[in-house]
């Protein structure tokens, strides 16, 4: 590990634990406390990983239960052409190394976007954008397929058209119970659809995630709005880890991986390049506000019908 990452981590660790909505017992050490990984992934998949498990051993060794990798965790490409000739099947030999790395550390992963190929592939020849969330034994718990492909034109941070090589998802995850909470499963351009996070907060989510890698024009307009937005509608903490830095020649990203909490305030943040911070989830905090502002008995599907339906 370099000196500046062990800075970052220092500096980053010291804001992290100190959230400002809510006071600090002397038993908060023992909430439980997640690892947020910010990365620049290139087209190098096996250096991709050597950078994302030196990350994932650094929050187990500082006491974190639960680890959180940004989308393209496993690699950008250049094209969707490189973009295809990458991706792997969840069978695979990538998705095997982060099962061996979940077991060795004896914590969580959230993978959040691997480039997978589905059961689908002979017949499309497409990938499915796929969030897979392991447990500490290496086993998958979960998976969400990517359901909002990001097709879009900004000035001045060129197109991008992710349907060219991915197939949207068929259907929402429900929450599923970790040691740090019940996670709702989401990938970054998800966040503009604030269905999705009400539907997942309905059906029992305390932590909403949205690992990422928005861009240099949307990125700072609008990045860390939506994610505290989020919180602050579905009263859940949001955990959002990001790309960031640049890539290749074609392609940079905004970085700025923060955790919320259910009021709104940010808790952690990254600082720029490579590294991690550090947040403690209190969940008790989150149960007195939904009690104190209980909005979600206050809403009025008789008004504007029930947005985002709660999962069955």
């Amino acid at each position: 590990m370099t000196f500046g990452l062990r800075k970052r981590l220092s500096e980053e660790r010291g804001f992290s634990l100190m959230p400002r909505a809510m006071a600090i017992s002397s038993s908060s050490c023992e909430l439980p406390l997640v690892a947020v990984c910010q990365v620049t992934s290139t087209p190098d998949k096996q250096q991709n990983f050597k950078t994302c498990a030196e990350l994932v051993r650094e929050a187990a060794r500082l006491g974190a239960c639960l680890a959180f990798l940004p989308e393209a965790f496993d690699f950008i490409a250049r094209d969707p052409a490189e973009t295809l000739r990458l991706s792997e099947p969840l069978g695979g030999k990538l998705l095997e190394e982060y099962s061996q790395l979940a077991r060795e550390c004896g914590l969580w992963l959230s993978l959040g976007g691997f480039h997978e190929r589905g059961q689908d592939w002979e017949q499309t020849q497409k990938i499915y954008n796929c969030h897979v969330l392991l447990n500490s034994k290496g086993a998958v718990v979960a998976t969400y397929r990517k359901t909002h492909l990001c097709d879009v034109e900004i000035p001045g941070q060129g197109p991008m058209c992710e349907s060219n090589s991915t197939m949207p998802g068929p259907s929402l995850e429900s929450p599923v119970s970790t040691p740090a909470g019940k996670i709702g499963l989401a990938v970054c351009y998800d966040i503009r659809f604030p269905e999705l996070s009400l539907a997942l907060a309905q059906a029992g989510a305390e932590i909403l995630t949205y690992p990422s890698a928005f861009g240099s024009v949307t990125g700072p307009a609008h990045w860390e709005v939506l994610l505290r937005a989020r919180a602050i509608e579905t009263q859940c903490y949001i955990v959002a880890a990001a790309q960031c830095g640049r890539h290749h020649e074609k392609r940079a990203s905004y970085g700025h991986s923060m955790v919320v909490d259910p009021w709104g305030t940010v808790v952690a943040r990254c600082s720029e390049g490579p590294g991690l911070c550090l947040a403690r989830i209190d969940l008790n905090y989150l149960r007195q506000l939904r009690q104190h502002l209980p909005v979600f008995q206050h809403r009025r599907p008789d008004l504007y019908g029930n947005l985002g339906h709660p999962l069955s």
